[in-house]
């Protein structure tokens, strides 16, 4: 597989390029954040791992005259901080889940956490949220509990601690917080907080990635591929990728799309991979384009089209990507083809909020 920028819920995903050991690149919580509670119990698992997972409040459609109906419940102080913090109102957010924390309400004390964890409606204060994240905890909030061991993984607030943070994870994970699996499972690949131990590393990953997390389904295909902590199977290898790639993981659709050009444990099937190429390399992956832009040079699975080729070519050189063969395509091109390619590349990018 290719080399991977990944996410980790917090911990940042692994990469494990072509068959080569396993690597841990960043950690993983901005980009999937602590789940919204579910008021009375922890969450035990994170479907979508925002806040956007709010209490819904019932019943407030609204009648013919536009009145509410009689169904319509208000929501309680602590629903009603979240519910300010969806809709973006921060400072609102922020004194109701004061309030809620002066309750002793467990998930008041996480929102506070990420109010100032991200600087939302305050400055930014990670220390400040360590605090509030660990007063969660003590009080048996699980999201509090992995935003905490993030903090120690990443030393944002509190002095680094990976050993700690194992900790967490490890508490986390015994509610079933697939997020925490996954971070465990990358402490356990890496040896670090905990001894390196790929089994382990394999039994954590796979249960997150069989709870729906991407990143989980990714780094497990690469599990497979490498046969680390499991046994080599390119067709595992495949089948995690596709699941991965389906839910638009851009990293995971190119490396899809190049399973299905060459067959590598699936039947070879160039048109199919071609859409996955595309949504990889519009999300602005400069492999991904840059392998597009070799489909249409060579017509692989689509109609050859050198200006294409050309124009894709320039956008993943723009983005950092040598390859002087196809370099060499593009220069070989009738001036007027070159110069409609670098204008299309050019609006591409214009587009893409590249310039």
């Amino acid at each position: 597989m290719s080399a991977r920028r990944v996410t980790l819920l917090l911990f940042g995903a692994l990469v494990l390029a072509q068959p080569a050991a396993a690597e841990t690149s960043s950690w993983i919580m901005e980009s999937t954040e602590v789940p919204k509670p579910r008021r009375g119990k922890p969450v035990k698992t994170a479907p979508s791992a925002t806040f956007s997972n709010a209490p819904v409040v019932k019943g407030s459609e609204k009648s013919k005259d536009g009145s509410f109906g009689k169904s319509f419940v208000e929501p309680t102080g602590d629903e009603a901080a979240y519910i300010a913090f969806d809709q973006g109102q921060y400072l609102t957010a922020l004194k109701l889940a004061d309030e809620g924390a002066k309750r002793n309400d467990p998930q008041s004390h996480t929102l506070l956490g990420r109010l100032y964890a991200e600087g939302l409606g305050v400055s930014k204060e990670p220390q400040t949220a360590a605090k509030w994240y660990a007063r969660g905890d003590e009080l048996g909030d699980v999201q509090a509990t992995f935003a905490l061991g993030v903090l120690y993984a990443e030393g944002r607030g509190v002095k680094k601690d990976r050993a700690k943070s194992a900790e967490l994870f490890e508490k986390a994970a015994r509610t079933g917080h697939p997020l925490a699996n996954y971070n465990l499972g990358l402490l356990f690949l890496k040896g670090d907080g905990k001894p390196q131990n790929p089994y382990r590393a394999a039994m954590h990953i796979r249960y997150a990635a069989e709870k729906g997390i991407a990143v989980a389904q990714y780094d497990l295909a690469g599990l497979y591929q490498n046969g680390s902590g499991v046994e080599p199977s390119a067709l595992e290898a495949a089948r995690w990728l596709s699941k991965a790639a389906e839910q638009g993981m851009a990293e995971a659709q190119f490396d899809y799309a190049v399973v299905l050009l060459r067959g590598l444990g699936l039947t070879k099937d160039e048109p199919k991979a071609i859409p996955y190429l595309r949504a990889a390399a519009h999300k602005g992956l400069a492999s991904a384009q840059n392998r597009l832009a070799y489909v249409y040079a060579e017509g692989v699975g689509v109609k050859k089209n050198p200006q294409e080729a050309a124009k894709w070519r320039l956008i993943a050189q723009a983005g950092g990507l040598k390859d002087e063969a196809l370099d060499a395509l593009v220069s070989k091109l009738p001036k007027a083809q070159q110069v409609a390619a670098q204008q299309a590349a050019s609006e591409w990018r214009e587009k893409a909020g590249l310039f």
